[in-house]
Protein backbone atom coordinates (compact mmCIF):
# COMPACT_ATOMS: atom_id res chain seq x y z
CA UNK A 1 0.00 0.00 0.00
CA UNK A 2 2.81 2.22 0.86
CA UNK A 3 4.55 2.50 -2.90
CA UNK A 4 1.15 2.17 -4.59
CA UNK A 5 0.05 5.92 -2.34
CA UNK A 6 3.77 6.84 -3.54
CA UNK A 7 3.13 5.98 -7.41
CA UNK A 8 -0.48 7.85 -7.13
CA UNK A 9 1.23 11.21 -5.22
CA UNK A 10 3.85 10.60 -7.78
CA UNK A 11 1.22 11.04 -10.68
CA UNK A 12 -0.70 13.92 -9.28
CA UNK A 13 3.18 15.90 -9.23
CA UNK A 14 3.64 14.91 -12.57
CA UNK A 15 0.41 15.45 -14.30
CA UNK A 16 -0.86 18.27 -12.63
CA UNK A 17 -1.32 21.41 -15.35
CA UNK A 18 1.22 23.83 -15.63
CA UNK A 19 -0.97 26.16 -13.53
CA UNK A 20 -1.88 23.86 -10.61
CA UNK A 21 2.04 23.00 -10.46
CA UNK A 22 2.99 26.63 -10.43
CA UNK A 23 0.41 27.41 -7.78
CA UNK A 24 1.21 24.58 -5.83
CA UNK A 25 4.64 24.52 -5.97
CA UNK A 26 5.11 28.37 -4.82
CA UNK A 27 4.77 26.63 -1.16
CA UNK A 28 7.32 24.28 -1.88
CA UNK A 29 9.33 26.90 -3.42
CA UNK A 30 9.32 29.09 -0.09
CA UNK A 31 9.37 25.90 1.91
CA UNK A 32 12.70 24.62 0.21
CA UNK A 33 14.23 28.56 0.33
CA UNK A 34 13.84 28.40 4.22
CA UNK A 35 14.97 25.10 4.88
CA UNK A 36 18.44 25.52 2.35
CA UNK A 37 18.70 29.21 3.52
CA UNK A 38 22.18 27.76 5.18
CA UNK A 39 23.78 28.17 1.91
CA UNK A 40 21.16 30.05 0.32
CA UNK A 41 20.09 27.50 -2.70
CA UNK A 42 16.85 27.56 -3.73
CA UNK A 43 15.26 24.78 -5.42
CA UNK A 44 12.59 25.00 -8.41
CA UNK A 45 10.33 22.14 -8.32
CA UNK A 46 11.25 20.62 -12.08
CA UNK A 47 14.82 20.02 -9.81
CA UNK A 48 13.10 18.47 -6.19
CA UNK A 49 11.57 16.23 -8.90
CA UNK A 50 14.92 15.42 -11.22
CA UNK A 51 16.34 14.71 -8.08
CA UNK A 52 13.99 12.12 -6.93
CA UNK A 53 14.63 9.89 -10.58
CA UNK A 54 18.10 10.64 -10.11
CA UNK A 55 17.68 8.76 -6.10
CA UNK A 56 15.17 6.12 -8.18
CA UNK A 57 18.05 5.52 -10.30
CA UNK A 58 18.42 7.43 -13.49
CA UNK A 59 22.02 8.10 -14.14
CA UNK A 60 21.35 10.80 -16.71
CA UNK A 61 19.50 13.18 -14.57
CA UNK A 62 22.19 12.35 -11.55
CA UNK A 63 25.11 13.33 -13.54
CA UNK A 64 23.01 16.54 -15.47
CA UNK A 65 22.49 17.66 -11.60
CA UNK A 66 26.15 17.25 -10.92
CA UNK A 67 26.99 19.19 -14.42
CA UNK A 68 24.35 22.36 -14.12
CA UNK A 69 24.45 23.66 -10.47
CA UNK A 70 22.82 21.10 -8.50
CA UNK A 71 26.23 19.08 -7.56
CA UNK A 72 24.75 18.87 -3.73
CA UNK A 73 21.81 16.69 -5.41
CA UNK A 74 23.80 14.80 -7.45
CA UNK A 75 26.50 14.19 -4.64
CA UNK A 76 23.71 13.26 -2.19
CA UNK A 77 22.76 10.25 -4.44
CA UNK A 78 26.28 9.03 -4.08
CA UNK A 79 25.90 8.94 -0.40
CA UNK A 80 23.12 7.52 0.04
CA UNK A 81 24.77 4.62 -1.75
CA UNK A 82 27.21 4.91 0.95
CA UNK A 83 30.02 6.17 -1.29
CA UNK A 84 32.46 7.61 1.59
CA UNK A 85 33.52 10.75 -0.57
CA UNK A 86 30.31 11.50 -1.34
CA UNK A 87 28.95 11.67 2.08
CA UNK A 88 32.47 13.79 2.90
CA UNK A 89 31.80 16.16 0.04
CA UNK A 90 28.59 17.05 1.40
CA UNK A 91 29.96 17.18 5.06
CA UNK A 92 33.23 19.64 3.64
CA UNK A 93 30.79 21.83 1.23
CA UNK A 94 28.95 22.95 3.57
CA UNK A 95 25.25 20.61 2.89
CA UNK A 96 25.56 18.28 6.89
CA UNK A 97 21.74 19.10 6.31
CA UNK A 98 21.83 16.71 3.13
CA UNK A 99 24.02 14.40 5.26
CA UNK A 100 21.94 14.44 8.23
CA UNK A 101 19.07 13.21 5.87
CA UNK A 102 20.76 10.12 4.75
CA UNK A 103 21.82 8.93 8.15
CA UNK A 104 18.39 9.65 9.66
CA UNK A 105 17.41 7.45 6.70
CA UNK A 106 19.64 4.93 8.04
CA UNK A 107 17.99 5.11 11.82
CA UNK A 108 20.19 7.57 13.24
CA UNK A 109 18.26 9.43 15.85
CA UNK A 110 20.71 11.72 16.79
CA UNK A 111 20.76 12.93 13.27
CA UNK A 112 16.94 13.19 13.50
CA UNK A 113 17.38 15.69 16.40
CA UNK A 114 19.48 17.64 14.59
CA UNK A 115 17.32 18.61 12.00
CA UNK A 116 14.93 19.26 14.19
CA UNK A 117 17.41 21.41 16.27
CA UNK A 118 18.51 23.60 13.68
CA UNK A 119 14.88 23.77 11.83
CA UNK A 120 14.67 20.96 8.83
CA UNK A 121 11.82 19.68 10.21
CA UNK A 122 10.58 18.72 6.75
CA UNK A 123 13.96 16.70 6.23
CA UNK A 124 13.53 15.42 9.39
CA UNK A 125 10.17 13.89 8.53
CA UNK A 126 12.09 12.60 5.09
CA UNK A 127 14.62 11.10 7.18
CA UNK A 128 12.00 9.46 9.09
CA UNK A 129 9.94 7.89 6.15
CA UNK A 130 13.24 7.03 4.37
CA UNK A 131 13.88 4.74 7.70
CA UNK A 132 10.02 3.71 7.57
CA UNK A 133 8.01 5.64 9.18
CA UNK A 134 4.42 5.98 7.81
CA UNK A 135 3.60 8.91 10.37
CA UNK A 136 6.17 10.61 9.08
CA UNK A 137 5.33 9.85 5.68
CA UNK A 138 1.71 11.18 5.52
CA UNK A 139 2.42 14.09 7.44
CA UNK A 140 4.84 14.32 4.29
CA UNK A 141 1.76 13.44 2.25
CA UNK A 142 -0.66 16.15 3.59
CA UNK A 143 2.17 18.91 3.29
CA UNK A 144 4.21 18.22 1.22
CA UNK A 145 3.77 15.79 -1.94
CA UNK A 146 6.92 16.21 -3.60
CA UNK A 147 8.92 15.70 -0.42
CA UNK A 148 6.50 12.54 -0.04
CA UNK A 149 7.74 11.48 -3.07
CA UNK A 150 11.33 11.66 -2.69
CA UNK A 151 11.75 10.54 0.86
CA UNK A 152 9.58 7.25 -0.35
CA UNK A 153 11.99 6.85 -2.95
CA UNK A 154 14.82 7.09 -0.28
CA UNK A 155 13.35 4.25 1.63
CA UNK A 156 13.06 2.27 -1.44
CA UNK A 157 17.08 2.85 -1.93
CA UNK A 158 17.88 2.08 1.43
CA UNK A 159 15.64 -0.75 1.84
CA UNK A 160 17.15 -2.35 -1.88
CA UNK A 161 20.73 -1.81 -0.15
CA UNK A 162 20.04 -3.09 3.61
CA UNK A 163 18.57 -6.21 1.56
CA UNK A 164 21.78 -6.28 -0.97
CA UNK A 165 23.86 -6.52 1.96
CA UNK A 166 21.96 -9.08 4.18
CA UNK A 167 22.34 -11.45 1.28
CA UNK A 168 24.28 -13.92 1.78
CA UNK A 169 24.44 -15.08 -2.25
CA UNK A 170 25.78 -11.39 -3.70
CA UNK A 171 28.95 -10.42 -4.08
CA UNK A 172 29.41 -6.45 -3.49
CA UNK A 173 30.22 -4.83 -6.63
CA UNK A 174 33.33 -3.07 -4.87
Amino acid sequence: MFALLNAKLWSEVCTTNHWELSFYSQSVYHLFRYLFSMNNREYPPKILIAWGEAISGNKKIRDWLIQNGYKELGIFVYALHNKNDARQWLLDNGFPHLMALINGAEGNDQAISWLQQYGYDTLAKMAMTGDGSEEAYNWLKENDKIFAVIAHKIYIVKDWIDRDNNDIHKISPE
